[in-house]
């Protein structure tokens, strides 16, 4: 669907140079989705893996993020294998609802309630990271953090829309709960990609 050189917003590499890679498709369809039209596959032009390689590397930034839409719904083994070879560390970000591929670095889960993630995806994650719509989702979040291992990262992060009411909450549940770390949508207060 894109690509763009910018930071990474949000988790455990937060702050750092990234480019990212998002794909076309998806099938969970997040009513508070920012990237709507990613989720029509075939509204965006097919691109080789050789074309989307060769223009990251033209970056200094040497970690490439996979998202989407839903990155799994694509087989991503060659795209992995082609960026490590261009030097650069694999992150994806995925919702966890379809089979693993692609050769990993780092992976963030960022579950959906609209099409759960297969246990092959919660036990391969880097970081867990739960978007606070409302208050039920606090169990929620821990019922999927009991699914993930137990060197993975819990973040909990208010959704956009709703930061204000959600950011106390997140804060007092992290403050009783400090297995829990907090994650802001960074880029959204800085107007970056």
């Amino acid at each position: 669907m894109e690509r763009f050189y910018t930071i990474q917003g949000e988790g455990l590499y937060q702050g750092r140079a990234a480019y990212f890679i998002r794909l076309g498709g998806c099938d969970v369809g997040c009513h508070w989705c920012d990237v709507k039209d990613s989720w029509d596959a075939d509204k965006h032009p097919q691109l080789t893996i050789d074309n989307i390689v060769s223009e990251a590397a033209s970056y200094p930034g040497r970690i490439a993020v996979i998202t989407g839409g839903e990155p799994l719904l694509h087989q991503l083994d060659g795209l992995t294998k082609a960026l490590h070879k261009q030097g650069f560390r694999t992150h994806m970000e995925t919702s966890g609802s379809s089979p693993l591929s692609g050769n990993w670095d780092w992976i963030t889960l960022s579950p959906k309630k609209f099409k759960a993630p297969l246990p092959e995806v919660c036990k391969a994650a880097s970081e867990l990271k739960v978007v606070i719509f409302n208050k039920s989702d606090f169990a929620w979040a821990e019922k999927h953090a009991a699914m993930v291992g137990k060197n993975c990262r819990l973040y909990l992060q208010p959704e956009w829309s709703k930061s204000a009411e959600m950011l106390p909450l997140i804060i007092d549940y992290i403050k009783d709960n400090p297995q829990w770390q907090l994650s802001l949508q960074v880029h959204k207060y800085i107007n970056v990609p």
